[in-house]
């Protein structure tokens, strides 16, 4: 987390130093302030584990993004043609995360994805079941939602 408040303190700083506090001028600070960062501090533990996480948080944004343009796609085509090829179900999904707080970022990125819904979380917390709205093949409506959950633990943890 420090190093996170420090990516943003250089940000400011730059964005101070240019006299604009514009969105590029601060992603310009942030960029520069995550290089000073990993090359300064690699050292440290903290630090090499956010200098880690970066890449993997971009890499998730557009993955994230690519996955909800295609869910998009598949719902606007499937309303505006005559015929429905929804096959809605509800799966049980078993989860890999074990806090509460990975828990709520997955269940709320499968229902941010059009065609899924999260209904509900076993009391034990390990399974997470889901609407779908294209279930024919469950198998890999399941690795779809494991690597989903995969890279955002590799961004959490």
């Amino acid at each position: 987390m420090i190093a996170v408040t420090w990516n943003f303190i250089l940000a400011l700083v730059w964005a101070a130093l240019w006299g604009d506090f514009s969105g590029g001028t601060l992603m310009v600070g942030f960029i520069i302030g995550y290089l000073v960062l990993a090359i300064a501090l690699r050292d440290l533990p903290d630090f090499a584990r956010y200098v880690a996480r970066v890449p993997r948080a971009i890499s998730f944004f557009f993955y994230f993004n690519r996955e909800l343009l295609k869910s998009n796609l598949k719902v606007a085509y499937d309303v505006l043609t005559r015929t429905h090829y929804m096959k809605p179900g509800v799966i049980a999904f078993p989860l890999q995360a074990e806090k509460d707080g990975e828990i709520a970022i997955v269940a709320n990125l499968i229902s941010l994805t059009p065609g899924t819904l999260s209904l509900d979380v076993s009391s034990d917390r390990r399974v997470l079941y889901i609407h779908v709205m294209y279930l024919t093949d469950e198998a890999q409506v399941v690795d779809d939602l494991r690597d989903l959950e995969r890279r955002i633990l590799e961004i959490l943890r």
